[in-house]
Formats: structure tokens, sequence, C-alpha cells
């Protein structure tokens, strides 16, 4: 009898813990490096590259590594639109064009917001990272972000 009780919570954990909206996601991540005019900037990714994860993001997520974020792929490039609902903490969205350069940045995208924070035109990917890193760090427009996304082949 102990064993089937000692069965059951575990199994009512596991279920509560699938339902719980707060349990982090498990993703592929990588290395990306973007080129500034003040020196290369590395950060570690998680890959949102199915539309479930993306549809995700880094929604009830609490805190983030300074050198952290989450990278949204797209295939073909394509106009995009995001938006902050159930998000806990401000990011900045660098928004990358399909050879890898940045077309634009929305600094420091309010928490929990539902307004739509658009793409300026057709983009490859939208990087996610804590909210005035790209500032602090000098990331801007023009830039280049070197990831296997934006390889000849993946265009």
């Amino acid at each position: 009898m102990m064993r089937v009780v000692i069965f059951a919570l575990v199994a009512f954990g596991a279920l509560a813990a699938c339902a719980d909206p707060t349990t982090s996601q498990t993703l592929p991540g990588e290395t990306i490096t973007i080129d500034t005019h003040h020196g290369p900037r590395v950060f570690t990714v998680e890959i949102a590259a199915d539309m479930k994860s993306q549809e995700r993001g880094l929604m009830f997520r609490r805190q983030m590594d300074p050198d952290a974020g989450m990278i949204f792929v797209f295939y073909p490039p394509q106009m995009v639109s995001f938006w902050m609902k159930n998000t806990f903490i401000p990011l900045d969205l660098i928004f990358v064009r399909a050879d890898g350069t940045i077309s634009s940045i929305s600094a420091n995208a309010a928490p929990l917001s539902e307004t739509s924070i658009p793409s300026a035109e057709p983009v490859r990917a939208v990087i996610e990272i804590n909210g005035g890193r790209a500032q602090a760090l000098g990331v801007g427009p023009g830039d280049r972000v070197h990831a296997p996304q934006f390889t000849v082949a993946a265009q």
C-alpha cells in the first residue's frame, strides 16, 4: 500500500509540474556573438525554433542571467510581432535580418504588456535579452550577429 501511495504522489507531482505555467522549459541552446563598435558581445541563448516554444518564449520567467537570452528563428524571413504578456522581466528585442545584421531594437519592453512590438521589416530572427543590456553593451542597428541561423545556407 505504501508503494502505491508514493507512486500516486510522484505521479501527481509530475502532473502538477506539467500544468504549472511557471515551470521553466528546457530548450536547446547555443552561443552567439554580436560584433559591436565596442567589441564582440557573447550571449548564451535558448533556441525557440518551433511554434510551441515561440509562443511561450520567456513567459513566466522571474530572472535571467546577464548574458543569457532566447533566439526566435523564422524560415523564411518574415514580418513578426511580439508582446510581453505573462513576461515578468523587461526585455530588449533585437530584430535580425537574414544576413545577420541587426535591423532594429525595441529596448526595455514593459513586462506584462499586451502592446504589439512589430519588426520594421522581414527578419530571420529575434533575440531577447535582459532589458537595457543592448544599450549598456553598445549593441545597435547594423551590428552583425554570428550564429548558425545566419549562414549563407540558411538564407
